[in-house]
């Protein structure tokens, strides 16, 4: 049996005295694409928020089989965590590269002396950046800009990385080029928790999916299943193919 990267028990959170969440129950093996999908206001920020530490919580969250919810979020980090949040937050006025190096804080605090070299690494995974290392990050396309986000998280050599709507705001062309890289970094040996309201394109990149409604887990299963069951046809898939 595959080691679960992360596990997820009984997790309840919100903001001061609303709760969003309800007892989540979640686990993500080593190398796998798990996906959470839902509408907005579900709690599928909230969710990924809870697991960064940015909030507090209630119930249990292992990482490598060690309880991390009463860390900080920056021990979080260090233990090899990282979160793409949905604004990406980058430094506009940066260039490119510096933005990426930033992402560097983690192996360069641990001593790692080559932790420049995970550039190349970035580089290879997204070509674009390297032809735009030297422009200002607020001058690159919508989708420059997400590539921009991942790449500066995988700057750190995460065990986990977490995705908050990759694909929110981009074009659909781009959005396939997107999830497209989603597949490419499972290669990586990476574990991806992805948040998504593009249910089709998240569920086509992921092994497991869970369907997050009213900070409840409505469903869950292989996301190949979920593609095919009637309930989530109905609510999430038929509005995208439409869409599409």
């Amino acid at each position: 049996m595959t080691q679960a990267v992360l596990t997820v028990r009984g997790l309840q959170a919100g903001y001061g005295r609303a709760e969003v969440l309800h007892g989540i129950n979640l686990s993500a093996p080593k190398g796998s694409v798990v996906t959470v999908i839902g509408p907005n206001g579900a709690g599928k920020s909230t969710f990924l928020n809870a697991l960064m530490g940015v909030l507090p919580v209630r119930g249990s969250i292992e990482f490598q089989g060690q309880a991390i919810q009463s860390m900080s979020l920056e021990e979080r980090v260090m233990l090899g965590i990282a979160l793409v949040p949905e604004k990406r937050e980058l430094f506009g006025t940066m260039p490119v590269e510096d933005n990426l190096l930033l992402g560097g804080f983690r192996q360069m605090r641990q001593g790692n002396r080559q932790w420049r070299e995970q550039l190349d690494v970035v580089y290879q995974i997204f070509p674009r950046l390297k032809e735009r290392r030297v422009q200002e990050a607020g001058t690159l396309s919508g989708g420059e800009r997400q590539m921009l986000a991942v790449g500066r998280a995988m700057m750190s050599r995460p065990t986990l990385l977490m995705l908050d709507e990759p694909s929110l705001g981009l074009a659909p062309l781009i959005v396939r080029e997107i999830f497209g890289i989603i597949e490419s970094l499972r290669k990586t040996g990476v574990t991806i928790v992805l948040v998504e309201q593009n249910a089709r394109a998240a569920l086509a990149v992921a092994d497991h999916g869970y369907v997050l409604e009213m900070g409840e887990i409505a469903l869950e299963g292989p996301a190949n299943e979920l593609a095919n069951d009637p309930r989530v046809i109905d609510t999430y898939l038929g509005a995208a193919k439409k869409a599409a």
